[in-house]
């Protein structure tokens, strides 16, 4: 809050004050450097907007008119700059306004400011400028007012729940900041001892009839049954630390002035004591302010009073840069302070009361939550290697150190504590620890074989390898595509360091069945590709290991016969061979090497 708030209008003064409300603009009440009063406003006089349907915002109530429960009042400028103003009331109240800039009531014109939204946020303000409690985003309150001095306005203020306990108006704007006591032209108000005067209580006002020529001064009180003669009261002066309304009746050679005022005092609010607050925060953590509310106003109406925060005494006292409620705190210790303040007279406040508020940082985990170990190494250290000295540590092994070496597979949990202003700020992490193996290949599984095919690498282990074909690139996955027909190297390793394969393989197909039945299909078994290896040979043996036939590139295939007569159906087996790049004759691995004949 970076405005002074200077006026005030006093919501509720108990049944000993009477309301100074005037329900018609032509009667409008002056606004000066004092404060207006005012217990509340029923019904309306003549009707203001001559039967119009609305004005500005504004509409018709269920009176038939704009004005149901109104109050007028009338302000001019003395200065240059930013106004605004607050109407405070109850929350469960329905208040609108509309801000007109004239002096003349028979032509208003369109307001300048205008707010009929209902109050079903129940909120406690209304008004121009920005909400006393901090809600930047409130529909309830209208854009600053950039005023030039001498410029009148009139004020217009009407309930429409036909339920009210009053209203306080407190002006604000950085005008007051510049202009304390000067912002508003007093020349308006004529009356000699000024316009409602709002205190807080124990304070003394003194209200001051001083009159060059005056023979006599008589003061009088009106606690609702009439005014009394206040007795020994003949001074200029009168002292007064009661609400109530004053008369003076000032004598002269010529002529006797009476004049009236009201003055109220608003209750002083006392800040509770508030216990001192230590969480667990992590970046970006907000505190609740608002959840302390409740111990500063220690009972007392939070229909009367607010509870604000800042981060100085100074701005305490002053009532400026308020904190927000959800307050984005940094990491240790602070002085919060308060200042409680009425609703009905921002001066008078409470600012005596701070607390301690304390952010102990939870631990932020950033370490891995998954670690691998090489078979047959001394195993991999996990956890903090950075340990924070302010931090313990606890394993679920039971150890107590930032970091661990294991060499078992398995799950462990780290638990990492911050123990600050008597509360333990904790993080855990599960740590999954893998044992990897060098790979091994289980089987390579071909397409049908065609001039690019799809080879796929299956490994012993189903662990994550990378995969390399020839001088490739590595890949994570085990498939490769658009391979053609002969001897190839396949490259295996582990991605942690655990070790690397290298073995050549063989891309090649035959048929599964073949059925030598003289139906002219699947006469033969053979072997495609073998023109892309050197020197080729393909044994065939069956299920006792003897040796059925033998073929090289030039064979066309087996037709199923052993020395010219047909073998029974069953399965077979085979062998492959090929010369390598040393000119070694060595068989084809990872081959499905067996096939089926059927008659």
């Amino acid at each position: 809050m970076k405005f002074l708030v200077k006026f005030l209008l006093l919501c509720l003064l108990g049944p000993a004050v009477y309301s100074q409300v005037t329900f018609d603009c032509g009667n409008a009440v002056p606004i000066c450097s004092n404060t207006p009063i005012n217990g509340g406003s029923t019904g309306f006089g003549i009707d203001d907007f001559a039967g119009t349907t609305s004005s500005g915002c504004l509409e018709q109530t269920t009176s038939g008119s704009i004005e149901s429960n109104s109050a007028w009042y009338r302000f001019r400028t003395a200065a240059s700059g930013q106004l605004g103003f607050n109407i405070g009331h109850n929350s469960s109240e329905d208040w609108d306004f509309a801000l007109y800039q004239t002096s003349d009531c028979s032509n208003l014109g369109d307001p300048v400011r205008c707010n009929f939204f209902d109050n079903s946020e129940g909120k406690s303000f209304i008004g121009v400028g920005e909400d006393p409690t901090g809600d930047m985003d409130s529909v309830h309150y209208e854009d600053w007012l950039q005023v030039n001095a001498g410029e009148d306005y009139i004020l217009f203020i009407n309930n429409f729940s036909n339920v009210n306990s009053g209203f306080s108006i407190q002006f604000t704007g950085d005008i007051w900041t510049m202009n304390p006591n000067t912002a508003l032209d007093c020349s308006i108000v004529s009356n000699l001892l000024g316009p409602p005067v709002a205190a807080c209580e124990n304070d003394t006002v003194v209200l001051d009839a001083t009159t060059s020529g005056a023979i006599a001064y008589a003061w009088y009180r009106d606690d609702g049954s009439g005014f009394q003669n206040i007795s020994g009261q003949t001074g200029a002066t009168l002292n007064v630390s009661n609400s109530s309304v004053y008369r003076v009746q000032v004598t002269t050679p010529t002529e006797s002035i009476i004049s009236e005022v009201q003055v109220g005092f608003n209750a002083m609010p006392i800040t509770g004591v508030v216990s001192d607050e230590a969480f667990c925060l992590l970046p970006g953590d907000s505190f609740d302010l608002e959840t302390k509310d409740w111990e500063a106003l220690g009972g007392q109406s939070a229909q009367e009073f607010m509870v604000s925060y800042h981060v100085s005494q100074v701005d305490a006292d002053a009532g400026i840069n308020a904190l927000p409620k959800l307050y984005i705190k940094s990491p240790g210790q602070e002085t919060i302070y308060i200042r409680t303040t009425s609703m009905a007279n921002p001066n008078c406040y409470d600012a005596s009361i701070a607390f301690l508020l304390t952010g102990v940082e939870t631990p932020i985990l950033t370490f891995g939550d998954q670690a691998t170990y090489c078979e047959g190494s001394v195993g991999v250290i996990i956890g903090e290697t950075l340990p924070n000295p302010n931090y313990s540590y606890s394993w679920s092994t039971g150890e107590q150190t930032p970091n661990i070496t294991v060499s078992q597979d398995g799950q462990y949990t780290i638990t990492v504590s911050h123990s600050s202003q008597g509360i333990v700020c904790e993080s855990s992490m599960d740590i999954n620890v893998i044992n990897s193996r060098p790979p091994v290949i289980e089987e390579i599984e071909i397409d049908d074989l065609k001039a690019n095919n799809t080879v796929t690498v299956h490994t012993v282990e189903d662990h994550e390898y990378e995969y390399q074909l020839n001088d490739g690139d590595f890949q994570t996955t085990n498939r490769f595509s658009d391979v053609p027909a002969g001897v190839h190297t396949v490259t295996i390793r582990d991605p942690y360091g655990c070790g690397e394969l290298t073995e050549d393989i063989v891309v090649v197909g035959f048929p599964a069945i073949f059925s030598p039945n003289g139906d002219v299909l699947n006469e033969s078994w053979h072997i495609e590709g073998l023109s892309e290896l050197n020197a080729p040979i393909v044994t065939i043996y069956d299920r006792y290991g003897k040796l059925i036939a033998q073929m090289t590139e030039f064979n066309a295939g087996w037709d199923g016969n052993f020395n010219g007569k047909p073998l029974p159906s069953t399965d077979y087996w085979f062998k492959l061979s090929y010369l390598d790049n040393d000119g070694n004759r060595v068989f084809a691995k990872y081959l499905q090497s067996h096939f089926s004949l059927r008659r």
